[in-house]
């Protein structure tokens, strides 16, 4: 069991480190201003701040209280996914996967909102004037993390492989 904890562990890890290097080089390298088109038309580069929560809710809030219920959200679930992962003889591959996912996911976001009350977003999607919000490596893991845990939850139990 420890093996596969570790490894949960390890893979959370390795997503808060990509996040972290992510950000890091688009904070230096970026300017608020700049966009890198990558794919044009469809995938660009740029250097945004979300101080709210997924697709900017809360973003102009102007409440004191919005970055401290925030954080603290966040460490809760932190918090919550890490004592799941803890025992993983509970779970199957597919939710083990999943949870440690949006460990790193959620442990990137919310160091950055401790840092500086914001959260860096850079990888904008779109196709012409349509966009989808800007997000980050972090969110990604989160949203693929979730995606598992639904699957799990679709595949039922006679069909999940438990981790032994």
């Amino acid at each position: 069991m420890a093996d596969i904890r570790l490894k949960a562990y390890a893979l959370a890890a390795a997503v808060f480190a990509l996040d972290r290097l992510t950000k890091w080089i688009v904070e230096t390298r970026v300017s608020l201003a700049d966009t890198f088109s990558v794919v044009p038309g469809f995938f660009d580069i740029v250097h945004s701040q979300n101080r709210g929560v997924a697709f900017g809710i809360f973003n102009d809030s102007t409440s004191e209280w919005r970055t401290t219920l925030l954080v603290l959200a966040s460490i809760a679930a932190v918090v919550v996914v890490s004592a799941i992962l803890w025992k993983p003889q509970r779970l199957d591959r597919l939710s083990l996967w999943g949870f440690a996912l949006i460990l790193g996911g959620a442990a990137g976001n919310v160091f950055d909102r401790i840092l500086s009350g914001r959260v860096t977003d850079f990888l904008d999607f779109y196709i012409g004037e349509y966009h989808w919000p800007a997000f980050n490596i972090a969110d990604s893991a989160l949203t693929i993390g979730c995606g598992l845990l639904i699957l799990a939850m679709l595949r039922g139990k006679r069909q999940a492989t438990y981790v032994s």
